[in-house]
């Protein structure tokens, strides 16, 4: 090979490579705007959807979104009340949903959805000494007697029907004790994203320091209703109670929209839930109905009206209210806003590069073409080889 051959040859193989760059150079920022350009949306859908509205739960007196054609709100005297759907857990409408207040015989909603599950109703326990020694003067009872043996199932009827706190005394020490069981009610309260509520007697006794909220106490209504064997009990109208002889005397739910009793008239389609008193309370109630395949709960704290029996009065208009609003109104929150989320689960490990399509993963398409840019510029380089022309003495082209 002569020199002059071998520059000629080597000017057109760094022609060739130059090529090569050139290729690369004009690929490469076509290849990085593929990365960064975002996905085609594709044509356009129509107006943005309206995102979810603030949740006004924390603000203080009425909150309601009405539409055009909703109802108007009843009159309600209530010191905080809320209406919910059972099913969506949407707050229709409130009043100082968030305001601790003595909650009463209601607080036994939690103690029943934290020591319902642990107790089946079959089994018999025999009432120990000192296990109703505690029970708070005035408190009200369904009768139970130290000594005697009784069907857990019995102890819940006296529970949810009479409210009796010597029947929650004795189901407390069949679970751990009585700080033992407001401790764990206090842990189900939280679990729910019931932040307002502070157990420290769980009959619902007055106790200093112990308050809960209306939105809390729909919060466990809500939960109760999708336990079986909570819905049940809260729902039955009467029951037999063992007596002291051998025999049985019947019971009857105190609560008044499920029996009608007392002038106040049943409301159609009352489902429960736990009604309450106390002199440092008042009245309260958490009530639930169904009509039409919707279910309602509605939390009624302290009327301030005249008359035992306005709680269920009011009661009964705001589960009214809330029937006929279906429709009519945009949502004031949820019962779920504060319930503790899961974390996510961490992302798997990307899959090896043999085992991924190449349109399942970011990266692949500028690849392509940066690895397309360098196959054009060799491809170039190799024909420049071998059109080079061959001169005598040049030896072959390997």
């Amino acid at each position: 090979m002569t020199i002059g051959s071998f520059l000629r040859g080597s000017r057109v193989a760094v022609s060739g490579c130059a090529l090569c760059a050139a290729g690369l150079l004009v690929l490469a920022p076509a290849a990085a705007a593929v990365r960064s350009r975002p996905p085609d949306p594709g044509p356009a859908a129509g107006p943005r959807a309206v995102g979810p509205q603030p949740d006004l739960l924390h603000r203080p007196g009425v909150q309601v979104r009405p539409r055009p054609g909703a109802p108007g709100l009843p009159e309600v005297s209530a010191l905080s009340w809320v209406v919910a759907d059972a099913g969506t857990g949407e707050v229709l409408a409130a009043h100082d949903a968030h305001r601790p207040l003595p909650p009463a015989s209601t607080l036994k909603t939690l103690f029943a959805l934290t020591v319902l599950p642990a107790l089946p109703g079959g089994v018999r326990h025999q009432v120990g000494q000192g296990e109703l020694a505690a029970v708070g003067p005035g408190s009200s009872r369904v009768g139970v007697a130290e000594g005697r043996t009784y069907q857990v199932a019995d102890l819940w009827n006296g529970v949810f029907l009479s409210s009796g706190n010597d029947a929650v005394h004795v189901l407390a020490a069949l679970s751990g004790g009585w700080r033992g069981t407001a401790a764990r009610m206090q842990a189900r309260a939280r679990a729910l994203g019931a932040l307002d509520t502070h157990v420290r007697s769980p009959d619902g006794y007055d106790a200093p320091g112990q308050v809960s909220s209306a939105f809390d106490l729909a919060v466990f209504g809500r939960a109760g209703l999708r336990n079986p064997d909570f819905a049940r009990y809260c729902a039955r109208v009467e029951a037999r109670f063992p007596g002291a002889d051998g025999g049985s005397y019947g019971i009857v739910n105190t609560n008044r929209l499920l029996t009608g009793a007392d002038g106040v008239p049943p409301y159609p389609g009352a489902i429960g839930v736990k009604n309450g008193y106390t002199s440092r309370a008042g009245h309260t109630l958490v009530a639930a109905a169904r009509r039409a395949g919707r279910t309602l709960v509605v939390t009624v704290m302290n009327p301030q009206r005249d008359g035992a029996f306005a709680v269920y009065e009011e009661a009964g208009a705001l589960l009214d209210w809330g029937f006929a609003s279906a429709g009519h109104v945009d949502p004031v929150g949820s019962l779920d806003a504060l319930r503790d989320r899961p974390r996510p689960a961490p992302r798997p490990a990307a899959a090896p590069a043999a085992a991924t399509r190449a349109e399942d993963g970011p990266g692949w398409r500028e690849t392509g073409m940066i690895a397309g840019a360098a196959g054009l510029g060799a491809g170039a380089m190799a024909l420049v080889l071998r059109l080079r022309p061959v001169r005598p003495g040049d030896g072959p082209v390997r």
